[in-house]
């Protein structure tokens, strides 16, 4: 699943945020369970073996998973009346929001670009966690959407809001959010299987040498510093990871970059740039809130600070978002524009190369 989250975390350390694209299975956002049934098992409904097997999901989970088509045995899909007999090797997809105590309603403003029984998509600010963590209990995401839904009377079947991937607080852009059991299931095998249509909009230092090309390496938390993740080229250690860029439009100093994931690593693209020299402007965690590129005159560096000061976070933005929908099963299809501090920030670079 996601967001460079997009999409999934670093939300296991300290202080944490969400993570672009999310490793979402260490995040909480699903669970792929692997199950060999016992040569000693008597034929039993699926629904009913696995609400035993998984005791902590609920009749009504198991049900929606099914029917969403999350329950492969023998890799084909199966409805909640399939027998289970032994030998069988059953996969699960099970989707679920993260384990909070309670989410504290907040009436909080948020660009809802989309909504229906089933979904929400929202266009989220820079800035604004996406779910309550550690040292970030109140004023998220997942905050202002109990709101929304408390306040128009929403009636879900969900315990809690029904995140399918997430974004960094600094990062802004497109996310959906699921209303139910169903469409949590239905939206998050997409997420699993990379069948979204996902593209962020980056910033990076420097120039970068071809218009378009692929960034492939592990990624894993890195050694030393534990607030990052790392590249590992020689596979020794994270996980398999590959970013397809694009350049759109080329700075003195700067480029800004299109790019596509084939995987959903956290921090993927953030950590991707930084390994080929191309560290994402302005992202204090992997020190791109210094000067990397340009010259080394007081007038230029001037030039970074006012610029740092108008993107006062990483450039990093969840431009597009297609997916199939749970009910209708017709694609639906997203774009949020450049977000005003990207917009300002690219002007500036503008009028300096203009400048000479």
């Amino acid at each position: 699943m996601s967001d460079e989250t997009d999409e999934f975390l670093e939300e296991d350390l300290p202080g944490r945020e969400s993570g672009e694209a999310d490793d979402a299975e260490s995040a909480g956002l699903y669970e792929h369970l692997n199950i060999k049934v016992d040569r000693n098992q008597e034929p039993l409904r699926i629904d009913k073996f696995l609400f035993i097997f998984r005791q902590n999901s609920s009749r009504n989970k198991i049900s929606q998973t099914c029917r969403a088509g999350n329950v492969v045995v023998n890799g084909k899909p199966v409805k909640q009346n399939y027998r289970v007999k032994p030998g069988d090797e059953i996969s699960v997809l099970l989707a679920h929001p993260p384990r909070e105590n309670i989410i504290i309603p907040q009436d909080i403003p948020i660009n809802i670009v989309y909504e229906d029984d089933d979904l929400v998509v929202v266009d989220k600010d820079p800035g604004m966690v996406v779910h309550p963590g550690h040292g970030n209990y109140t004023g998220t995401l997942v905050n202002a959407l109990a709101y929304h839904f408390e306040k128009n009377g929403e009636k879900s079947d969900l315990d809690r809001v029904g995140l399918v991937h997430r974004i960094d607080k600094d990062t802004s852009g497109l996310l959906v959010i699921a209303k139910n059991e169903y469409a949590l299931s239905f939206l998050a095998k997409q997420f699993f299987d990379r069948t979204t249509k996902r593209l962020y909009w980056a910033f990076v230092w420097g120039n970068m040498p071809d218009d378009e090309g692929t960034i492939t390496g592990n990624i894993g938390r890195h050694l030393k510093n534990r607030m990052q993740m790392a590249v590992f080229p020689d596979g020794s250690f994270g996980k398999h990871a590959v970013t397809h860029y694009k350049v759109l439009e080329r700075f003195k100093y700067m480029t800004w970059v299109e790019c596509k994931l084939e995987t959903g690593r956290t921090h993927q693209i953030r950590a991707h740039f930084k390994h080929v020299g191309h560290t994402l402007f302005n992202d204090e965690r992997y020190e791109g809130n210094v000067i990397l590129k340009g010259i080394n005159l007081p007038k230029y560096k001037q030039f970074v600070k006012n610029v740092f000061e108008v993107l006062p976070r990483h450039a990093l933005h969840a431009h597009t978002l297609g997916f199939i929908h749970p009910v209708t099963k017709k694609e639906m299809y997203f774009e949020s524009p450049m977000p005003a501090d990207m917009e300002e920030a690219m002007k500036k670079w503008r009028n300096y190369q203009e400048r000479g």
